[in-house]
Formats: structure tokens, C-alpha cells, sequence
């Protein structure tokens, strides 16, 4: 069974449409989903979660279809959104006392080994935490009711360096059980190099590409070349370009370059500016 699955999902707002949509998020598996400001991030998990109403498509998460069985959903998924709607006036501890009663499977000893974990205070107030404090407290939550499906918009954004990397651990750890699976979005895309097993580019509400991580690192390469030497080169093999006063620098399919060209490892960073920018 597919942790998710998105057939034809589409949304259209006045100046912006989220456009046929579909992915598949494999059980056990790490999908980021990659996109600048206003890509789509955001309205697509809204449409998953069935926060806000679709125009066509469907969602179905852990093999239930999101809008029929929204309840059974919600116990098995664990949400991490880009603002947490805490009432500023509680800490953590009353964080836990509310969400005990919200969730059948809720482990209050989970979740004190997470705050302890991530360091975050007991007895301060949600509103005098920091941005990255209330995103370890976000996933604290999310984590501790026993889910096989973690969805995370921007879930390290706020966090330093440190707290990052120990958040990425967790994540892995989570995902050690095969039938735990976790959807990511972030415009920190090193993050999601090191996390994830499968990239999804969106770019103006359009998937650009979705595919294992590392089958895109052995699909595709950087080459430097002259303008001429790029032409002999199929277009659909060239995945982006950018022109210089030294030559030209492209991502390209690794089958398609000639014999001998030396082509240079590509990061799933490089991959997607590169794609953005020849998109725009």
C-alpha cells in the first residue's frame, strides 16, 4: 500500500493554479517536495490535509480516500505546518495534556523523551518561543501519537544548523519502520538532499519532475561547453543551461552527451535552479 497518492489534483485560484497534480509517495519512503515562494508547497498539503476544497483530483492517504474518512485519517498522520495554531498562553506540558485528549494513541512518554531530546523548555509560554522552538515543539507533537505518515511544510525552517541535522536524524529513525513514511516540503533544499529517497520539483504550480534521489544524481550530470558542442546535444536531454562569457554550463542527461565529454556530478539543488530557470 502507497503511503499517498494524488491523481489529477488541481486548484485555481485568481492569479495561480496548483495544475493537475499527481504523485505517489511509496510506504517507507521520504518524498521532499521542492519549490521557490509561491510554488504550490503550501496549497498542496492544504489539499492533502482537505483544509481547503479542491477542484478536481483525488487524495488518498494510507490507502483512505481524504475527504470520506478525514477521522481515521487524522490518527494516523502526524502534521507539522508553517505556523502551529497554539493559543500563545500555553507551554508544553499543557500542550500535551490537550493533545492526550485529542489523539486514541497519544504516548505522553514519547513526548516528554522529544522535548527532552530537542531541548525545548516546559514552562515557558508557546508565545515567548522562538520561530525555530515552536517548529521542535510542531514536531514533537506530530511525532508522538504513533503515525505512519508525517507531513512537514517547512518543518526546519527557523531551525540553526545543529538542530537541523539532529531533526533530519529523527526523521531518518522515524522511517526505519517500513510502514512509517514522511512528506517534506522545504525551500532548503540541502536538507531535503540528505533526507529524502524521492524529489518532486514544483515550479508555478506545475510538477517539473518527480523521481528517486539518487536515480536522479546517476541520470544526470554538468557539463561545460561551447554553444556549438551544447547543440549536438537533444533538446529533451538538456535539463537546464546557463550561458557565460567562459562558455556554457548545462545539466543534461548523461546518455545524451558524446563520447568523452566529461560530465561532473550534480547536486539536487544545482538540478533544480537550473530547472527553474529554464522553465522561466
Amino acid at each position: 500500500m502507497n503511503a499517498l497518492e494524488i491523481r489529477d489534483l488541481t486548484k485555481c485560484y485568481g492569479d495561480f493554479t496548483l495544475d493537475h497534480l499527481t504523485l505517489t509517495l511509496p510506504s517507507g519512503c521520504i518524498m521532499g517536495l521542492v519549490g521557490e515562494n509561491g510554488a504550490g508547497k503550501s496549497t498542496t498539503i492544504k489539499l492533502i490535509l482537505d483544509m481547503i476544497c479542491r477542484d478536481s483530483g483525488s487524495v488518498t492517504i494510507l490507502g483512505r480516500d481524504n475527504q470520506k474518512q478525514i477521522g481515521l485519517v487524522k490518527e494516523d498522520v502526524g502534521v507539522v505546518l508553517d505556523e502551529m495554531g497554539v493559543p500563545g498562553c500555553l507551554n508544553a506540558l499543557q500542550v500535551g495534556r490537550i493533545m492526550a485528549g485529542t489523539f486514541r494513541n497519544w504516548d505522553d512518554g514519547t513526548y516528554q523523551s522529544y522535548l527532552k531530546r530537542m531541548d525545548i523548555p516546559t514552562n515557558k509560554q508557546f508565545k515567548d518561543f522562538s520561530r525555530g522552538m515552536k517548529m521542535k515543539l510542531g514536531i514533537a507533537v506530530a511525532m508522538s501519537h504513533d503515525p505512519k505518515l508525517l507531513i512537514l511544510d517547512e518543518a526546519t525552517n527557523g531551525l540553526d544548523p545543529v538542530a537541523r541535522d539532529e531533526v533530519v536524524d529523527m526523521f531518518c529513525d522515524f522511517t526505519r519502520d517500513e510502514d512509517h513514511s514522511i512528506l517534506v516540503s522545504s525551500h532548503i533544499v540541502s536538507d531535503l538532499e540528505k533526507l529524502c529517497d524521492y524529489i518532486a520539483f514544483l515550479h508555478k504550480g506545475k510538477l517539473l519532475l518527480c523521481e528517486e534521489k539518487d536515480a536522479l544524481r546517476e541520470e544526470y550530470g554538468i557539463i561545460h561547453c561551447t554553444s556549438e558542442q551544447l547543440r549536438e546535444i537533444e533538446t529533451s536531454a538538456i535539463k537546464g543551461k546557463k550561458d557565460s562569457p567562459y562558455g556554457v554550463e548545462a545539466i543534461v542527461r548523461r546518455d545524451a552527451v558524446p563520447v568523452g565529454t566529461l560530465v561532473s556530478p550534480v547536486s539536487i539543488e544545482e538540478l533544480f535552479v537550473f530547472m527553474v530557470k529554464e522553465a522561466k
